[in-house]
């Protein structure tokens, strides 16, 4: 599933049309999928939430559309079936959340964000964090799960020994199973977080 899924998604991002390159990414794509996964939401609020201008909200909207994952009615726009089942197809590869402040969090606005199943894919933690910081993000701190513990993938450290309010806060919310990797985001602003950690994410979702 996630490199077929990973295709679909830089497809529709990268997706030729006539006039000036798209200037968005496949991370607001997600994201634009995620808010009308929520509510209905017109699309001077969708551009709104993206941080982005109103005529990318609309080639976004356009893209989306055209791959039969959204309709657009009165209320705004919004998953069709198609979409909703596209949907829960992404939140059974990653699951994305908001964090508070922690011992590893280095900024005001946090998000982590849970890969299931793909703690071989990291090696030591910098492809995320440096991906993660490209997308916007100030730092990012990555982990996996293992025997039933959060561990540092450069040296094995256990997480919950050194950064207990962390590592008891991550399991909580994203209850993580074996193999499964959490990645912590920050930023000074919470779609930047959001950003970051989706661009970090997307290092691990490999080809094998």
């Amino acid at each position: 599933m996630p490199p077929a899924f990973k295709r679909f998604m830089e497809g529709l991002a990268d997706e030729k049309a006539p006039g000036p390159a798209p200037s968005f990414s496949v991370f607001q794509l997600l994201i634009a999928v995620e808010l009308m996964a929520n509510k209905p939401i017109g699309r001077n609020k969708l551009a709104e939430e993206l941080e982005v201008g109103e005529g990318t909200a609309r080639t976004i909207i356009g893209r989306l559309k055209d791959a039969g994952l959204t309709a657009i009615s009165k209320a705004g726009c919004s998953l069709t079936d198609k979409g909703l089942k596209f949907w829960k197809e992404c939140q059974s590869i990653f699951k994305k959340t908001p964090v508070g402040k922690n011992e590893l969090t280095l900024a005001c606005c946090n998000c982590a964000v849970l890969v299931r199943n793909h703690g071989s894919s990291v090696r030591s933690g910098v492809e995320q964090r440096d991906a993660a910081v490209m997308a916007g993000a100030k730092a990012a701190t990555t982990m996996v799960f293992k025997r039933g513990r959060l561990v540092f993938p450069s040296d094995q450290r256990s997480v919950d020994k050194d950064f207990p309010k962390a590592s008891n806060e991550l399991t909580r919310l994203l209850k993580p199973s074996e193999d499964d990797v959490i990645i912590v985001v920050s930023s000074d602003s919470q779609r930047k977080a959001d950003y970051g950690a989706l661009a970090a994410a997307w290092t691990i979702l490999n080809d094998n």
